[in-house]
């Protein structure tokens, strides 16, 4: 589940930078994409994870447990992004 966490984190983080490409340099892109939300991104990981071994008693991944994976993992992060969109009032796009 460790190397779960840290494929996820580091595929957000390009995918992310790639994204701001667009609108800024690589240097200024990479530093907020590791800027966004690190701690949004990790407990979504660790929701999904963790939903996946408490129904397949393991890191089984099938088609049963996706979509209530993919529920964890949407609503777990939810209320700390509320909460950061409310106390800085902005979002980090």
């Amino acid at each position: 589940m460790f190397f779960a966490i840290i494929n996820g984190l580091i595929t957000s983080i390009i995918l992310e930078t790639i994204i701001l490409l667009k609108q800024m340099n690589f240097k200024r892109a990479l530093s907020t994409a590791l800027g966004m939300s690190l701690i949004s991104m990790i407990s979504m990981e660790v929701a999904m994870n963790f939903t996946d071994y408490l129904i397949t008693g393991g890191a089984i991944l099938n088609f049963t447990v996706i979509p209530i994976m993919l529920i964890a993992g949407f609503l777990t992060p939810l209320p700390y992004n509320y909460w950061r969109l409310k106390k800085f009032n902005k979002s980090c796009h």
